[in-house]
Order: structure tokens, then sequence, then C-alpha cells
């Protein structure tokens, strides 16, 4: 009987560390959290210690060392000791992301990610994406990269607006 009031005490806590979780930002994109990133593969609450294993966005992504102290600090705030572990494989990809990371990213001017499919050389045409403010595919590339690795600079003929894309990993 002790033995399934701990395992419903460790779900238990289990939500409430990935409720935590959901309020660390992204430090790149601050109106997603971390989880609906899709960095934060796992969580696990064993002998005390909440262990967390998560997936950069990247290889070399610079924000790695931003999501583990920001991690630490809001689990050590609500008082739990933690444990970070980062996986390489399987490699992360923008299909992790949440739909309400997507929509999120949308209502604040990125344009989410879009289907790449086709768009496996470097040289390929880049296809048109979305404008996230008026929805309009006369868009197109200004520059590979925008105010970090992940995004690109992009413009958008109808709105007359430039934007970010959230490129496909």
């Amino acid at each position: 009987m002790s033995s399934v009031k701990n395992t419903e005490s460790s779900k238990s806590t289990e939500s409430l560390i990935w409720a935590l979780l959901h309020t660390v930002p992204d430090p790149d994109i601050p109106v997603i959290s971390i989880v609906d990133l899709g960095i934060v593969r796992n969580v696990e609450w064993k002998n005390e210690i909440a262990i967390i294993t998560i997936t950069p966005s990247y290889s070399g992504c610079p924000a790695m060392s931003v999501f583990v102290d920001d991690i630490r600090q809001v689990l050590n705030g609500a008082g739990f000791q933690s444990e970070i572990k980062t996986v390489l494989s399987p490699a992360w990809t923008t299909e992790w992301i949440s739909q309400s990371g997507l929509d999120k990213m949308k209502a604040h001017g990125i344009a989410p990610p879009e289907d790449e499919s086709g768009m496996d050389s470097i040289f390929a045409m880049q296809k048109p994406v979305t404008c996230p403010r008026c929805n309009s595919k006369q868009t197109k590339m200004l520059n590979r990269f925008g105010s970090t690795p992940c995004k690109a600079l992009w413009y958008c003929n109808e709105c007359s607006q430039p934007f970010e894309y959230f490129k496909c990993h």
C-alpha cells in the first residue's frame, strides 16, 4: 500500500515540477516557456531530487547555460534540489514545439516554423513564409539570421513589415 502512496506522491510532485518549468521563459522568445519550446524532455522525482532532462535546440546553443540556471533558480525557489541532464539524441526538432508555443510565437510577431519538406539542399530556393501579422505569403527573406541563429529575418510585401521566422530544425 505504501508503494502506491509513494507513486501517487511522486506523480503529484512531478506534476508540480512540470508546472514550475512552464513558468521558465525561453531567453530568446520570452513569451514561450522552455516546456512550450520542447527542450524539457523528462521530469523525474527520485530520492528527493528533481531530475530534469533537457535537449538543446541545436548543438552549441548559447542559451543552454541560461536554461540550466533558470531551471535551478525556479526549482530552488520552490524548495527543490535539482539535477539537470542534457541529452543530445534524438536531436531536438521544431516539431517538439507545442501548439501553444507556436500560437504564442505568432501572436508575438515571430513566424513559427513551417513545413520545409523538399528543402534538404542548402542551395534550395526558400519557400515564402507566412507573415505573422497579416498572414500574407508575399514575403521574402532578408537575411538567414535574425536576432538569434535559430531565427531568420523576413519582410512582408503586403503589410510592409519586417518579421523574424523561427527556422525549422
